[in-house]
């Protein structure tokens, strides 16, 4: 009953807030284009040895900014992506020399996984609005759809010798299997700086960590792998122009 109460209580209450609100109204709609770098790992349990597998990111940006209150800029930030992440392995000995194969060649597997990524974020920023800099900070949701895989690797079967010039680390199990879960999601967070002209648009330089909560692969105690999730660190550059702009 007390619960009850209090949710009436809040939703009369609203209206009061909206209208006691300081802060300066805004209506800036704007779109553009954004490309980048992605450093990506898997979260692989039972672990993995990785270096970081490098790709590429691009596509759509769209701004809206609604509010400015006291000295921060309040919008939402959203993109529509296509990204080549994955994972590349770091094949050593137990005394971290490279494994030599059976063709006489150094160990190399990377897979790349490509998807359409659309993050969306709450963008806060601080300084000038329509001419001049100001930094800002971003964190929301992200989706992945699956698109493609592909794999790169020079040898047909892994040197797991046991003498001491085979792997160290003796999981290939991911080696063979192909992305299971079709759909990742998870959280990103990102820091940057924009420089602005009223009569050319925006520009972004930004720094971005995503954090996968899904998994490629079956979690279950019947599965092989208990964690499979995507780790991805981000540098992007965004250019957008206004399509609405707040009269001051």
């Amino acid at each position: 009953m007390r619960i009850l109460k209090l949710f009436i209580v809040l939703i009369l209450a609203a209206p009061l807030s909206a209208n006691a609100q300081i802060g300066q109204h805004r209506n800036d709609l704007s779109v553009g284009v954004n490309a980048g770098y992605v450093l990506s790992n898997v979260g692989f349990d039972p672990k993995v040895s990785q270096s970081l597998h490098g790709g590429l990111t691009g596509g759509l940006s769209f701004r809206y900014v609604c509010e400015k209150y006291f000295n921060t800029v309040c919008s939402v930030y959203g993109e529509v992506n296509y990204a080549s992440i994955g994972w590349k392995e770091k094949i050593l000995t137990g005394t971290d020399q490279k494994v030599i194969n059976s063709n006489g060649l150094a160990e190399e597997y990377s897979r790349t996984i490509n998807y359409i990524q659309i993050p969306v974020f709450a963008h806060l920023a601080w300084g000038k609005e329509q001419s001049g800099f100001n930094f800002f900070f971003q964190a929301g949701p992200q989706l992945g759809l699956y698109l493609s895989e592909s794999t790169k690797k020079n040898y047909v079967t892994p040197n797991l010798a046991t003498n001491g010039t085979g792997r160290s680390n003796p999981n290939i199990e991911q080696e063979t299997k192909p992305v299971e879960k079709k759909f990742d999601y998870g959280i990103a967070a990102g820091i940057g700086a924009e420089w602005s002209n009223q009569h050319i648009g925006h520009f972004l330089l930004e720094a971005r960590y995503y954090y996968g909560l899904g998994n490629i692969y079956g979690s279950s105690k019947r599965d092989y792998f208990g964690k499979s999730n995507f780790g991805n660190v981000v540098i992007k550059a965004a250019y957008l122009f206004d399509i609405t702009k707040t009269k001051y």
